[in-house]
């Protein structure tokens, strides 16, 4: 599973053969520094290891007067692990949500029939996660442990629902 830097410069390449200075522009466009911050020098060192790894190939370009630049392209093997990857994030719960709203984005990497099946199975697993955690609450054991752990454990229910509702929502504009 590729890292979540690796995941969103996979994501951006996938959408079209970009370089560094774009997919930096890119990032700053869609404020990912609010959710997930990725610092310039992560953007290099990540192309650089996905280059090593043969998940992108760069091809050297010279525009104008302009130093030579690289601009990056998505190989297959790339392309199947991100999928892979955002397959694997989307069918899992993560309290580090970043994950999950990395894959979201990319989303559109998938088919309509696909996207729709990957979010009714992210669901599923939402409900099932919510339910192992409601076991867990009943008076006894409320009486049994701090308030602290108690609203704790409620507040994961609270983050739990907050992804069904989101992923519902994600799910409602494919539709």
């Amino acid at each position: 599973m590729l890292s979540k830097p690796a995941t969103i410069l996979l994501g951006l390449i996938c959408e079209k053969p970009l370089n560094a200075y774009e997919i930096i522009k890119q990032l700053n466009y869609m404020n990912v520094k609010w959710w997930f911050n990725i610092a310039d020098s992560t953007v290099y060192s990540t192309l650089k290891a996905l280059e090593k790894k043969n998940y992108i190939v760069g091809a050297t370009e010279k525009v104008g007067n302009m130093p030579n630049r690289t601009v990056y392209s998505l190989s297959d093997k790339g392309k199947s692990e991100f999928q892979d990857t955002l397959k694997s994030s989307i069918l899992q719960f993560n309290y580090d949500t970043n994950i999950f709203s990395i894959a979201a984005f990319f989303l559109n990497t998938f088919n309509p029939d696909e996207q729709s099946d990957l979010l009714q199975k992210r669901i599923q697993i939402l409900s099932k996660y919510r339910e192992g955690i409601e076991k867990q609450v009943n008076p006894i054991w409320e009486n049994e442990v701090s308030a602290i752990h108690s609203a704790n454990v409620r507040r994961m229910i609270d983050l739990v629902d907050a992804e069904i509702t989101g992923t519902r929502r994600l799910l409602e504009a494919i539709m």
